[in-house]
């Protein structure tokens, strides 16, 4: 008998047909500007055949990593991209029905894998100046709840949390044996971390990318930190190879190259700091303390200067409905400086 999922059948997709080739692209929250060429052009020459033809061994980066993080390899699972990592996480440690607690606006994938296995995702909404009140984050962590998903720092929305917030956030999750989920894609434009909790304790994990501030979206690489344990039930959901050799390949390279992750962190710094203080010196607000990204209140209407943007400019920016009392806004992503002035002039033209 044929038989489809009614989940599978019933759930939402947005898929990206969209050519971005020869466009600015500070839409997706990628750098604009990659990793030098002459980088790229080094780490390619250890390239062979055989790298090539081999399915890819993950143990030697694994190494790599975990030295890189104060850690040892049990601790750890390599993923094609955090989003996979996210996606087992809600499949081995929640139930059909079971209850998923999560703030949002966020990363939609969230909810797209919680809809996908049937679980139950309940959203704690953040307050109308765009700000996140922990104790509503608590007040939702049921005796049922069996994972609590945060962001650090939140994408779109930019917040981070204190430690005293998040020791608060923990206190009810052990006391009522909750998992806990942190995703920290955007770790490095923001130093704080949460990755001890996963390191030195149980039941919470942590996931992380190379696609932000790594420059590697194409290569698709990340990672799972969490306990030993855990880390074994998400090991084994991954399919053999998930992982590419020439993702491990490049991280390991930015990783292990001197002042590699310095200069880009201070290259993003000064393009943040560029923007922030043309923002304020031309009325503009604008929210987003963390993150490679920030909301702008435009002057005019923020889908037309989308609009324009692409078809004039040839620039790639997004604009959210309903952002708290911003209203309709642009969200765009934070690159060097270069980039940013290219933005900030075709914006001084198309909002007026």
């Amino acid at each position: 008998m044929y038989f489809l999922d009614k989940k599978i059948e019933n759930l939402y997709r947005i898929f990206d047909q969209n050519e971005r080739k020869d466009y600015l692209r500070l839409d997706l929250n990628e750098n604009p500007g990659g990793l030098p060429e002459e980088f790229i052009k080094k780490v390619l020459e250890s390239v062979t055949p055989q790298l090539v033809a081999q399915y890819p061994e993950t143990l030697h980066f694994t190494e790599v990593l975990a030295k890189f993080l104060g850690t040892d390899i049990s601790h750890l699972c390599l993923v094609n991209g955090s989003a996979e990592g996210i996606r087992y996480i809600i499949q081995a440690f929640t139930s059909p029905n079971g209850r998923i607690v999560g703030v949002v606006p966020s990363y939609f994938m969230f909810q797209v894998y919680s809809e996908m296995y049937g679980r139950n995702f309940v959203k704690v909404p953040y307050n109308e100046d765009l700000s996140m009140d922990v104790n509503n984050i608590i007040a939702e962590m049921t005796d049922d709840t069996q994972l609590l998903i945060l962001l650090n720092p939140n994408n779109p929305m930019g917040n981070v949390y204190t430690d005293e917030e998040f020791e608060k956030i923990m206190k009810v999750a052990r006391e009522k044996q909750i998992n806990v989920l942190v995703d920290e894609a955007y770790h490095y434009f923001y130093p704080k971390t949460f990755i001890k909790y996963a390191l030195e304790g149980e039941h919470v994990f942590i996931t992380r990318t190379f696609s932000k501030l790594f420059s590697m979206a194409g290569c698709r690489l990340g990672y799972v930190a969490g306990w030993p344990e855990g880390v074994k039930m998400v090991q084994k959901l991954c399919t053999p190879h998930n992982t590419n050799a020439f993702a491990m390949r490049f991280a390991e390279a930015v990783l292990e190259t001197p002042g590699m992750l310095d200069s880009l962190i201070a290259n993003f710094m000064q393009g943040r700091k560029y923007l922030t203080d043309w923002l304020d010196q031309n009325g503009y607000p604008h929210k987003g303390e963390a993150g490679n990204f920030i909301f702008i209140k435009p002057k005019t209407d923020a889908q037309k200067i989308v609009d324009r943007m692409k078809a004039e400019k040839k620039i790639l920016i997004k604009t959210y409905p309903n952002v708290g009392e911003f209203g309709n806004c642009l969200r765009v992503s934070i690159g060097e400086k270069k980039y940013m002035e290219q933005f900030t002039s075709a914006l001084t033209e198309l909002d007026k």
